[in-house]
């Protein structure tokens, strides 16, 4: 079987002080379920691997299943191809060459969000912020940054997100991780 590159976007980890994954015992956990050139980004809650089995779904339910074990409580994961990682950040529909990293994130959805969830959300009232969809992502314009996102909030609240595991990324991190999972 082909070898494929990965990213694991690890949800609510190391906010707050809550859910503590230091990483440097998750390159040891993710190794051991047999994955290979494992890569740690920060403790920003994101691992770069290589896999020669499985697929995004089993191994995000082997990655949830090897934290659960090691650390005692639940973690939501997804995991996404570089093909996928490199398709998002290539249709950014926002000018990211001509943003700060901290004005532009990506927050990628389990599965696809039908756009009519958010259809209420009064984009006008939010300016200059603004959000676009896109396939398994949302890409969030936020000119003074995330912390004080009025938008951000908005697009956050539960009825919009209901039944999909949602985390976000900012530019910086969406880049390193299409560059981490290229490969060699």
């Amino acid at each position: 079987m082909a070898i494929t590159r990965y990213a694991a976007l690890l949800r609510g980890i190391n906010v707050g002080g809550h859910k503590k994954v230091p990483m440097a015992r998750l390159r040891p956990l993710v190794e051991g379920l047999g994955l290979t050139d494992v890569r740690t980004y920060l403790q920003s809650g994101n691992v770069t691997f290589a896999a020669d089995h499985g697929d995004e779904t089993s191994l995000a339910r082997d990655v949830e299943a090897a934290i659960a074990g090691e650390f005692g409580f639940p973690v939501d994961v997804l995991v996404r191809t570089h093909a996928y990682l490199a398709a998002v950040r290539d249709a950014c529909p926002f000018p990211a060459a001509e943003l700060e990293a901290k004005q532009l994130h990506v927050t990628y959805f389990s599965e696809p969000v039908p756009a009519e969830r958010f259809a209420a959300v009064d984009a006008a009232a939010f300016a200059p912020e603004e959000f676009r969809l896109g396939d398994r992502a949302l890409y969030l314009y936020a000119p003074s940054g995330l912390g004080t996102s009025k938008l951000a909030v908005q697009l956050g609240r539960p009825a919009l997100t209901k039944g999909v595991v949602a985390t976000s990324r900012n530019w910086n991190t969406v880049g390193t991780l299409v560059e981490w999972t290229r490969g060699a």
